[in-house]
C-alpha cells in the first residue's frame, strides 16, 4: 500500500514538473531571445539558449530609441495614479456600503451588482465621447479617469466591511474620532490585504491594458509601454529582438509588486474566500 502511494506520488510531481516546465519555457524562451541578434531569432530554431549573447537590444531600446523611457514612464504614472484612485473610491464605496445607512443604499448596491455584468465594450463609445467633450484626448488622464472605480473591487471592499467589528468603530467614536477619521486611520490599515489585493490587479490592469491607450493616445511620446511595443512592428517585418527586450522590461514591474505584496495578496484572497 505504501510503495503504491509512493508511486503515485513521483508520478503527480512528474507530471507537475512537465507540466510547469511547459508552461514557463515560453517565458524563458522570451527571456533568452531578448538577448539575442534578430538573425538568430527568425532563423527559426528554437533553442532556448542564444548562440550569440548580447545586450544590444536593451542598449538599442534604452538609448537609441528616444521615445522608450517616455513609454515606462506614462506606464507607470498610469498605473499608480490609476491604482491610488481606484484604491481610494471603491474603498470608500465599499465602507460607505457595509457600514453607513442611507436612503436608496440597497439600490445603489444593486445597481453596483448590475454593472459588473456590463461587458466594458459597450462602454467605449460614450467614454469616448465624454473624453473628447471634456478635451482630455492625447493626455494620459484619459487613459487614468474611465478605470477610476470598479464595481467588483466596490463589492469586494463592501463584503469586507460588512465584518468589520462593531465594537473598533465604536471605540474610535469615543476616543473622539468622526466617521472620516475611523476610515482613513481604522477601517482603511486593517483593510490592509483587500487593499493590496485589488491593488495588485488594478496595477496589472492599467499597466497591460492596450485598448484604452490606443483609443485615446495618438502621439507617440504619449504612448504607454504597451502601445509603444507596436511600433517595433513594421508592414513587412517585425524587430523581433527590440520587442522581446521591451516585453520582458514590462513584465519585470509586475513581478517586482508581487513579491513584495505576496504576503498581503494571499490573505487578501483567503479572507474573499472564506467571506
Amino acid at each position: 500500500m505504501m510503495k503504491k502511494f509512493k508511486i503515485s506520488k513521483i508520478f503527480l510531481y512528474g507530471f507537475l514538473i512537465i507540466y510547469s516546465f511547459i508552461t514557463l519555457y515560453p517565458f524563458l524562451w522570451a527571456t533568452f531571445a531578448s538577448f539575442k541578434p534578430y538573425e538568430e531569432i527568425v532563423s527559426g530554431n528554437i533553442n532556448l539558449f542564444p548562440k550569440v549573447f548580447t545586450f544590444e537590444n536593451y542598449i538599442y531600446i534604452f538609448t537609441t530609441d528616444k521615445n522608450f523611457m517616455s513609454w515606462v514612464m506614462n506606464s507607470f504614472i498610469v498605473a499608480i495614479i490609476g491604482a491610488f484612485i481606484n484604491i481610494l473610491f471603491n474603498s470608500l464605496a465599499g465602507y460607505a456600503l457595509g457600514r453607513l445607512e442611507f436612503p436608496g443604499k440597497d439600490r445603489i448596491f444593486y445597481i453596483i451588482l448590475a454593472l459588473i455584468m456590463v461587458p466594458g465594450q459597450i462602454l467605449l463609445i460614450p467614454n469616448f465621447l465624454i473624453i473628447s467633450r471634456m478635451g482630455l484626448l492625447n493626455h494620459l488622464p484619459s487613459v487614468i479617469l474611465p478605470a477610476a472605480a470598479n464595481a467588483t473591487y466596490i463589492f469586494m471592499m463592501r463584503q469586507f466591511f460588512l465584518n468589520f467589528p462593531k465594537s473598533v468603530e465604536e471605540a474610535a467614536a469615543i476616543d473622539g474620532l468622526n466617521r472620516i477619521q475611523i476610515f482613513f486611520r481604522i477601517a482603511l490599515p486593517m483593510a490592509l490585504p483587500s487593499v493590496s489585493t485589488q491593488g495588485i490587479f488594478v496595477f496589472l490592469g492599467l499597466w497591460n491594458d492596450f485598448k484604452l491607450p490606443m483609443l485615446y493616445l495618438k502621439d507617440p511620446s504619449k504612448y504607454t509601454l504597451t502601445l509603444g511595443l507596436q511600433t517595433f512592428q513594421g508592414r513587412y517585418a517585425t524587430q523581433w529582438n527590440y520587442t522581446m527586450a521591451a516585453s520582458i522590461i514590462s513584465v519585470l514591474p509586475i513581478i517586482v509588486l508581487y513579491i513584495v505584496l505576496n504576503k498581503y495578496f494571499m490573505k487578501g484572497v483567503r479572507l474573499g474566500g472564506e467571506k
